[in-house]
């Protein structure tokens, strides 16, 4: 696969243009529409997600409310989605494996993130009273039975819990991530000011989301500009590496 990270606003938006030829109107201005909601404001970091089901789940709820991208760590189970509960939605968000829990904070914390580690066993802030205009955040699921991991909790900036009034903590990663990231998805949008993407941003994911769409998009960009054509040409552009 070729990859078009990095490349200046004028390069995609040729092959933007030339894309379009081939969809519809309507469906460009559904991609133009929906890249203009997405944000890297705030990401989801979720550890060894053993059930494809929750897998598939996470990547929904991020593509629904707008979360672009999300970072999953991988050192016991592979983050696998269940094609049948995915929906196709994985073809839309970004996904950055990391070998480690420490590979994923070290990235996060490089990328200016502030760590949020759910948990309902501590008491700092609920979705209501979290400073989500303090600056970018990752929230971070654990596993479906342990929670999120010791390495996790000794890094985190700040704790964030979902009150509950039942007898027993009965909800499951994937109800709890939708929550929140439903929650807090929207007071970003309320209450912070430079939250969507960067104009640049959406010109490269909105170029990738064509590619993806458009059959036979490689040998239709290789004829008109001349791109590096490679094996595997259903696939799309990389843009995000595994760490």
């Amino acid at each position: 696969m070729t990859n078009t990270a990095n490349r200046d606003r004028a390069w995609y938006e040729e092959r933007i243009a030339c894309l379009a030829e081939f969809m519809t109107e309507e469906r460009t201005e559904l991609f133009r529409r929906t890249v203009a909601q997405r944000t890297h404001y705030m990401t989801v970091l979720a550890e060894n997600t053993f059930h494809p089901q929750n897998a598939a789940a996470l990547i929904r709820h991020c593509e629904a409310f707008g979360v672009q991208r999300m970072h999953t760590v991988e050192d016991r189970c592979e983050f696998r989605p269940a094609a049948a509960v995915v929906r196709g939605t994985d073809r839309w968000v970004d996904v950055c494996r990391h070998a480690s829990t420490a590979d994923a904070l070290r990235a996060l914390k490089a990328g200016g993130y502030r760590i949020v580690a759910t948990t309902p066993h501590r008491e700092e802030t609920t979705p209501e009273t979290f400073d989500v205009a303090r600056g970018p955040f990752a929230l971070v699921f654990g596993t479906e039975h342990a929670g999120i991991s010791d390495e996790a909790v000794a890094a985190a900036d700040e704790f964030l819990r979902i009150p509950m009034c039942g007898m027993v903590e009965s909800l499951n990663v994937s109800a709890s991530a939708a929550i929140l990231i439903y929650m807090l998805s929207q007071r970003v949008r309320r209450q912070v000011g430079e939250w969507a993407l960067t104009p640049e941003q959406q010109t490269e994911t909105l170029y990738r989301w064509m590619y993806r769409s458009v059959a036979d998009a490689p040998r239709i960009l290789n004829r008109r500009f001349g791109d590096e054509l490679q094996d595997g040409a259903s696939e799309a552009p990389v843009s995000l590496v595994r760490s």
